[in-house]
């Protein structure tokens, strides 16, 4: 596959590619360009000579096209969907469930775009403005760029691209260096749907060199992100030296509180949704599974159990609920934090192995409190890792103490106390009797701390992508 620059399908300046491996099955599904500097300054160029016109366009004429979009998606779900299990190692059940989203978030986005209406602010509202009338409207940043993980590509591509365009920016997807198809195939769809030349680029290629280049590039005005803390402080700082607007979604280390009148079974179930999905590699997954001593006997061996049952094996089996993880890369990282773990007072009740990159989901208790994965450590792999607690206040404790607070959750059948915990829980989203692993397209979506800065989703993302103009009729009634 090739970069798409000013609507063309076109290779690297220097023709150079990368090869794009599938993580289960070890074998080259394709290759992309390895870009350079001078690729990401044509794209930028032409989004900077796009974005102009495009900004006129009218709402409605822009949710047309990406209708049509849509249409197309939906066309060719199934060749989307292998694509994306094949590239990621996602099995085949989730890939196209992550296809399905793309309308899903789409349409909702076309929908809120038609309702970005300005303020009004009276005549006389304050002292000195009895004849003066001032209204707001929003208005587009100007040139976008999307740095873009490679755990849920799609949804991510759905949250940036959707609302940056329809508020007539245009951009420029970094997509994920290991798994890159998927989004190039979305973006060449979108130019079959009539989109503008420049309005949507895609450049694939080193994070390293290209997302570097990319926020640190005059001409860019907007940069929304989501990876890891690290890779987020750097493009921060490379936004900070032209004063972009820059918008992360981080890292995550979520709390899952079980306390003494919770729920096991309900917990339980909630521990496969929100820990084993997409094999465990979820910002927002319930990652410490902080678990009071009168419940915490019957909290394992249901656990041990219910992941026991797990289906392990080729992402493109329909079966298959664990696949493989990104990369090998990726897999002895996991390998090699699940041996720390232990060596710092943790007992293995399940898993603890893997084959090429599929790690056995595995099952960790006894954990201290100091250890590192109950503070910072973030495990992007299906690991349980429980920390026993004795007390609500400990619990709370525990959850509060790491740097991260993207999400979290609770399970009490007292509401009095999930209304406590959701009140003292440090992170941006905190879930009642679930699994913090809980998304809607709709949400507020982001988190506190070292997890990120602003909010992604249907109610808030406008307001990343669009600045607000002030027009004052002064001394009108005169």
């Amino acid at each position: 596959m090739l970069n798409i620059i000013n609507g063309k399908e076109v290779a690297s300046s220097d023709k150079k590619t990368m090869n794009i491996v599938n993580p289960y099955t070890k074998r080259v599904v394709d290759t992309v360009p390895r870009s350079t500097e001078k690729d990401v300054g044509k794209a930028v160029a032409y989004a900077k000579k796009a974005q102009p016109a495009w900004a006129k366009v009218p709402v409605h004429e822009k949710g047309t096209i990406l209708k049509r979009f849509l249409d197309l998606v939906d066309a060719n779900k199934d060749d989307l969907a292998k694509t994306l299990s094949k590239e990621t190692g996602k099995p085949i059940t989730q890939a196209y469930a992550e296809i399905a989203n793309i309308r899903i978030s789409f349409e909702a986005f076309i929908e809120k775009a038609k309702h970005l209406y300005g303020n009004v602010i009276p005549y006389g509202t304050e002292a000195g403005q009895e004849n003066t009338l001032q209204y707001t409207q929003r208005e587009p940043l100007g040139v976008m760029v999307a740095i873009i993980p490679f755990n849920f590509p799609c949804d991510l591509f759905d949250q940036k691209v959707a609302p940056a365009i329809l508020a007539g920016n245009t951009i420029v997807v970094k997509p994920p260096s290991q798994n890159p198809l998927t989004l190039v195939k979305l973006v060449r769809l979108m130019h079959e749907a009539g989109l503008p030349n420049g309005v949507v680029q895609i450049v694939t290629g080193s994070g390293s060199v290209i997302g570097n280049a990319l926020a640190k590039h005059p001409d860019v005005h907007g940069i929304t992100f989501t990876g890891s803390t690290p890779v987020g402080k750097t493009t921060y700082l490379n936004g900070a030296s032209h004063f972009a607007h820059v918008a992360l979604e981080l890292g995550g280390n979520d709390a899952f509180i079980v306390l003494n009148d919770a729920d096991i079974d309900l917990a339980v179930e909630e521990v496969v949704w929100g820990r084993m999905y997409n094999t465990g590699q979820v910002c927002c997954a319930s990652k410490r599974f902080i678990v009071q001593k009168g419940v915490l006997k019957e909290f394992e061996e249901k656990v041990v159990a219910r992941i026991k049952k797990l289906v392990v094996g080729n992402p493109l089996d329909k079966k298959t609920e664990i696949g493989a993880l990104i990369n090998q890369e990726a897999c002895d990282k996991a390998f090699e934090q699940i041996k720390q773990v232990v060596e710092e007072g943790g007992k293995i009740l399940y898993g603890g192995t893997a084959e090429g990159a599929v790690l056995t989901p595995t099952v960790i208790t006894n954990i201290p409190r100091t250890a590192q994965v109950a503070l910072d450590e973030e495990i992007f792999a299906p690991v349980v890792s429980i920390i026993p607690c004795e007390s609500e206040d400990e619990a709370l404790e525990i959850a509060n103490a790491s740097n991260f607070g993207l999400c979290g959750c609770i399970f009490t059948k007292d509401m009095k106390k999930a209304f406590k915990f959701a009140n003292g829980l440090e992170c941006g989203g905190v879930v009642i009797n679930g699994a913090s692993f809980h998304r809607s397209f709709e949400m507020p979506f982001g988190g506190y701390k070292f997890s990120g800065i602003g909010t992604e989703g249907v109610m808030s993302t406008f307001d990343q992508v669009t600045k607000t103009k002030t027009i004052t009729f002064k001394n009108i009634l005169k």
